[in-house]
């Protein structure tokens, strides 16, 4: 099942004997785990009849002997399992999966992990519960994300502004929706959350970012690129090499998927790269910039810098040398 799909059943009360949620992105675990915890019991049945235990520190007799306990006063008891991937011998659930106590909810959250699928225990939790993966997205799919939470929420943000957020937060998806909760404080729904905003709340320069860098770097304008990059070097806390050395390297793989593509009109190369249409023409004019041959080289630089900034063959210059260094190689 999807996540949505999960959702919508537990907001409609349908629910599963057992859920085993793993994957290497934890945002849609904690928040299925969060639904399951404020949907099932009313507040007061919770204080009886929901139990939260930890992988490290229960095992799996005690766990299973819970599991068969009847509620008090309830139609359910839930029981939350966090830090699943520290549970021993998950092999024995395997006689309760096979007989599980209709009354009992039994959550699994087993974080930057799988369960192993050939598992027996895996095997039937998938056929007659719910086993859900939940992957990391792709750094190219979270602008995207972006844009869908901001719907879900109400508003619409402009591309440039999803962008921006998704190049300054990452691809961690519970850092990113606390922001955004943080930047719609305030805004009435239905409105649209636009690059200058998002720069205001968030706290982006306007002026020095790495989606700034990217433009700066596309167009070939050196000095641009260059008083960015001095302001990196002034504020490394707030713009470190291993940051910004991600966000170049999947740019510049843009750029290389570009010159590979026979059709290059903006709706192929869109689709291609997976970003929104608003963007294509500035990725177009950028890999008319970069030769193929050149896109190669660069990708190397990267690879090199990220070595170094990681103390790999280099024992005293700092990540602003290493950044000077590599913006210069990358323009010329």
């Amino acid at each position: 099942m999807t996540y949505p799909e999960i959702i919508a059943q537990i907001k409609n009360r349908v629910f599963s004997p057992i859920y085993y949620l793993h994957g290497e992105e934890s945002y849609y675990i904690d928040e299925i785990c969060e639904a399951i915890s404020q949907s099932v019991l009313n507040e007061m049945e919770r204080d009886f009849n929901q139990t939260v235990v930890y992988g490290r520190d229960v095992d799996m007799a005690n766990l299973i002997s819970m599991a068969k306990r009847f509620p008090m006063m309830a139609s359910h008891q839930v029981i939350l399992v966090k830090e699943a991937q520290d549970l021993k011998k998950i092999d024995d659930l395997l006689p309760y999966a096979e007989n599980p106590q209709p009354s009992t909810i039994l959550v699994f959250c087993h974080k930057y992990g799988k369960l192993d699928g050939r598992k027996k225990v895996a095997t039937k939790i998938n056929k007659s519960f719910i086993l859900y993966e939940s992957k990391k997205l792709y750094d190219n799919q979270i602008a995207g994300w972006i844009s869908e939470y901001f719907k879900s929420k109400g508003f619409n943000i402009t591309p440039n502004a999803s962008m921006m957020l998704s190049e300054y937060l990452g691809n961690d998806l519970s850092k990113i929706a606390n922001e955004v909760e943080k930047l719609l404080i305030g805004l009435k729904s239905g409105g649209i959350v636009d690059k200058q905003e998002v720069q205001d709340k968030i706290g982006i320069s306007k002026d020095y970012n790495v989606f700034e860098l990217q433009r700066a770097l596309g167009t070939k304008n050196i000095l641009r690129a260059n008083q960015i990059i001095q302001y990196f070097a002034s504020d490394p806390k707030n713009h470190p090499l291993v940051m910004v050395l991600p966000i170049l390297y999947n740019y510049f793989v843009n750029l290389g998927i570009i010159h590979t593509l026979s059709d290059k009109s903006q709706r192929s190369v869109a689709s291609a790269l997976s970003i929104n249409p608003f963007f294509v023409n500035d990725m177009l004019t950028a890999a008319q910039n970069y030769p193929f041959s050149k896109i190669v080289k660069i990708m190397n630089y990267l690879h090199d810098y990220d070595a170094r900034s990681k103390g790999v063959g280099n024992s005293s210059t700092n990540d602003a040398d290493l950044m000077k260094e590599l913006i210069f190689k990358i323009l010329h």
